[in-house]
């Protein structure tokens, strides 16, 4: 409008008008032809955005990928795959802009604090590389976490149900561990759980380590253990803390002193550590 009254009011010509506001000559020749009202009144002006696009996709397809998506709750490249096979032609990246547009994506939290990678210690005396987990349960809606923690070299381990993850009961698990175990901790590896953030690393005073992101190898050791205890020891338990605390109470010192372990040679971890 302003630009109009320019021109219409002042006088100037369109490129001097172009020059002074510093939008193109030939957007302020379409302005003047569009003005009914000699720049008494704002000019409505359409969206630079195109309302279509003539490779767009089908909203058939759009409602087949979508479809598929909460079908199967699986990644992109497995619902294209799966759309190929039903017939569906369709490209990879399409599906992905699909699935972002639709908001069925999960994109990583800005308030995620970056953990920088570290290289992994070598595990070659009691402490050098202790990798801690949570096994979570859910029962009539409610949940019970059993903190687990492992020594690599001995597979020494040890284990504690609580109501709740967070940093503090993590460093309360971790400070009672440290009393049962023979041996310093040198070195704690955990998952990027929120139980262990920013504040877990910054009060333990023990180098903490996160394992790498898409890398289930770093806490083998640990997830095979987690595997082992929920078999042996909680399958049959009532899922409450008080319960899962009883039953470890009983289970650990048979796993750390009387099971057999075929990793280190068919060896207990107290006879480890006694050597």
């Amino acid at each position: 409008m302003d630009a109009v009254r320019l021109v219409k009011w002042r006088g100037w010509s369109t490129w001097q008008v172009s020059r002074y506001t510093g939008f193109s000559q030939s957007a302020i020749v379409k302005w003047c032809r569009k003005d009914r009202n000699f720049g008494h009144r704002p000019i409505p002006t359409k969206e630079p955005i195109p309302k279509n696009h003539p490779n767009a996709l089908e909203p058939t397809i759009v409602e087949a990928i979508v479809a598929k998506r909460k079908k199967l709750r699986r990644c992109a490249e497995v619902v294209h795959r799966s759309l190929l096979k039903d017939g569906v032609v369709t490209s990879l990246s399409s599906v992905k802009r699909t699935l972002d547009r639709q908001g069925l994506t999960k994109k990583r939290s800005p308030w995620k604090r970056y953990h920088p990678s570290q290289d992994r210690p070598l595990a070659s005396n009691p402490g050098d590389l202790v990798q801690m987990d949570t096994i979570h349960f859910l029962e009539n809606g409610r949940r019970t976490y059993v903190y687990t923690l492992l020594d690599v070299y001995s597979r020494w381990a040890y284990a504690k149900a609580y109501e709740r993850a967070n940093s503090r009961n993590s460093i309360s698990f971790l400070t009672k561990a440290r009393r049962k175990a023979m041996f310093q901790f040198r070195c704690i590896q955990s998952d990027h759980g929120s139980e262990f953030s920013q504040h877990f690393t910054e009060r333990i005073g023990v180098n903490h380590r996160h394992s790498r992101v898409r890398k289930p190898n770093d806490n083998g050791h640990l997830e095979r253990f987690n595997r082992t205890l929920q078999d042996e020891c909680l399958r049959d338990c009532p899922l409450n803390a008080k319960a899962l605390n009883r039953a470890l109470q009983h289970y650990l010192p048979y796993y750390n002193e009387q099971r057999l372990h075929m990793g280190i040679d068919f060896q207990t971890p107290q006879e480890i550590l006694q050597k």
